[in-house]
């Protein structure tokens, strides 16, 4: 095994600090370059650039959530010395209306208590549960797979209206952010299948109670350079060049490199290198998601997290208190995934609308005395998680590897499949 070799880690997201952090583990040197003054990528705080609001708060790009499942995330956080107890609430799934009924699964093996729970949804007719139930054994009897040009919306075509409006739909817009009549069904069940059979406690929702922030880039950076890896915020990385066995990065000589940036920058610097490879990165699609953050003191809701009742001219489907989060008491982050045709409306309609869901959702609030915070449009928040998807691979050449959740694997665009994907650019170096 090589020693003390110099990786160059181009991105800081999550996946570029997953790959530093590793590679800086097995003694390397190593350099990270990230062209934004702060690391995080799309899921980042924001500046304090809310004046209406208090003077300590801190938003983030968008509201992410985590499940239990995602061991490698956690991993990495407590490498760097964050404690996922501390900066993430912890609570069994669920998918509850404004007026808390829904979905409840208890503590315990999500496939037992996922039957269980579906049984209790007094609100669901005796074939509605019937029908899920049966679903849900169907996909486990067939090993969570299925053909790979199927839509969710094709696979779930079966089961009645309310099951895939309460259910499904939801669901689905939430793992893959991405509409059940265009989004793949067979990374739908991998997603399934890795929330019932990771073990008791792996479809647990962790809804972050600090800024993402805290969660990993900012420990990361502090991390990194306490054990000395260069850290470059604010620094665009301009060409990337062959030097026989070693790269150059805009000029300086590396044995390693991994591209861990976004798609459309990872297209840009490999369009010489590896035009193949550029043109796969650059033909993705993506999904927007906008965030709309509230203020409404005194409201609350009746829990957490809650999936909001679908419509026409009702854009978010989840919100979430932060107040019941610990984080900002009055505040409220309502999520419209899948957010195209509503970014398409522009964000002063966008807003408008997510403003008449909330006086119907908060409880305890005047509609008057709601305000609106701010509202942040990620819109390449996601990959466009369609069936067959051809995303690029991880080996860009020799000693040359690319992460991201844009990269080749069984995952949706989640923090985990970055993360992966980070961990695994430094195994294909075989470094």
């Amino acid at each position: 095994m090589a020693e003390g070799l110099r990786v160059a880690v181009v991105g800081g997201g999550w996946a570029g600090l997953a790959a530093a952090v590793e590679a800086t583990v097995r003694g390397h040197q190593v350099t990270l370059f990230e062209m934004a003054p702060q690391l995080g990528g799309r899921a980042r705080s924001l500046a304090g650039d809310t004046p209406s609001g208090p003077a300590d708060l801190r938003l983030d790009n968008g509201q992410h959530i985590l499940i239990g499942a995602y061991s490698a995330t956690l991993a990495l956080m407590r490498r760097v010395g964050v404690d996922p107890d501390q900066v993430l609430l912890r609570r069994p799934l669920e998918l509850l209306d404004a007026n808390g009924q829904g979905l409840r699964l208890r503590a315990g093996s999500a496939l037992i208590t996922f039957a269980v729970g579906v049984w209790t949804m007094s609100h669901w007719s005796l074939r509605e549960r019937w029908a899920l139930n049966h679903a849900a054994l169907g996909w486990l009897l067939k090993r969570f797979r299925c053909d790979p040009a199927l839509t969710v919306a094709e696979l779930c075509a079966a089961l009645p209206a309310r099951v895939r409006d309460d259910f499904i739909d939801p669901l689905c817009v939430a793992a893959l952010n991405t509409p059940a009549d265009a989004a793949s069904a067979q990374v739908f069940l991998r997603v399934l299948h890795d929330a019932l059979f990771s073990g008791p406690g792996a479809s647990d929702l962790l809804i972050p109670r600090r800024p993402l922030a805290d969660l990993l880039p900012e420990p990361a950076h502090r991390w990194l350079t306490t054990h000395g890896a260069h850290v470059h915020t604010g620094r665009r990385v301009h060409t990337i060049d062959a030097a026989g066995a070693h790269w150059l990065v805009d000029g300086e000589t590396f044995d390693r490199v991994v591209l861990a940036c976004s798609p459309a920058e990872a297209a840009r610097l490999t369009r010489r290198l590896a035009p193949a490879w550029s043109a796969c990165a650059e033909a993705l699609g993506y999904e927007p998601i906008v965030t709309v953050y509230l203020r409404a003191p005194g409201a609350r809701l009746v829990a957490p997290m809650i999936a909001l009742a679908p419509g026409p001219d009702k854009p978010a489907q989840f919100a979430f208190d932060h107040g019941a989060l610990g984080i900002n008491a009055g505040v409220f982050a309502f999520v419209v995934s899948g957010a195209a045709p509503w970014v398409s409306r522009g964000m002063a309609a966008t807003t408008e609308a997510v403003l008449r869901q909330a006086r119907d959702a908060l409880r305890g609030a005047a509609p008057a005395s709601i305000e609106v915070l701010k509202t942040v449009a990620e819109k390449r928040a996601t990959l466009r998680c369609v069936p067959k998807l051809q995303r690029p691979p991880a080996t860009i050449a020799p000693g040359f590897k690319a992460a991201g959740d844009h990269i080749a694997g069984p995952y949706p665009s989640t923090l985990e499949g970055a993360v992966r994907s980070g961990l695994a650019a430094v195994d294909l170096l075989g470094i």
